[in-house]
């Protein structure tokens, strides 16, 4: 769901949204799988690829990965996963949290500091990708309405708080 909100609200926004990842390009590969190493270089690439390739109004390209957490918060695994994306990709990531706002942030290489904070701001200040203050408020009403609900249900552990 998080990867569908964040495609339209940049669709929305006038910018070209292709699905590219994994799971939507290579359908087909879990056949192929089979035949080389996940955990080679070449399976973690491929199991690295962003979920979104993205246009923007003044004709740049853009890979988006999208990421969804309860939370603002951050699990240890998530550096290795940032590490991987960072090494093959570079991709902008798009964190949705349904806990508080800002519950769209985004964060581009380096992806955190010296320290191990990851770094992200608010998804309207990232001027390249044209989201309006309206389109926000559409966004973030449905992530109320869809995803903070779920909320009562989960019971996750929180680790590591994202810095701005």
């Amino acid at each position: 769901m998080a990867e569908s909100l964040v495609s339209e609200i940049l669709r929305e926004a006038g910018n070209q949204v292709y699905k590219f990842g994994y799971e939507s390009t290579l359908q087909n590969l879990t056949q192929v799988e089979k035949v080389f190493d996940r955990h080679s270089e070449i399976g973690e690439k491929i199991r690295a690829i962003p979920d979104l390739l993205i246009i923007n109004k003044r004709g740049e390209p853009f890979f988006i990965e999208v990421k969804f957490r309860w939370h603002q918060d951050w699990h240890e695994n998530d550096f290795k996963m940032l590490k991987r994306l960072d090494e093959f990709w570079r991709p902008i990531i798009i964190f949705v949290n349904c806990y508080e706002k800002p519950y769209f942030l985004v964060t581009k290489p380096p992806y955190y500091d010296k320290n191990k904070k990851l770094k992200g701001w608010p998804l309207e200040k990232a001027d390249y990708l044209n989201i309006s203050p309206s389109n926000m408020k559409k966004y973030n009403a449905l992530v109320e309405k869809y995803l903070t609900p779920t909320l009562n249900s989960q019971k996750n552990s929180r680790s590591i708080k994202l810095s701005n």
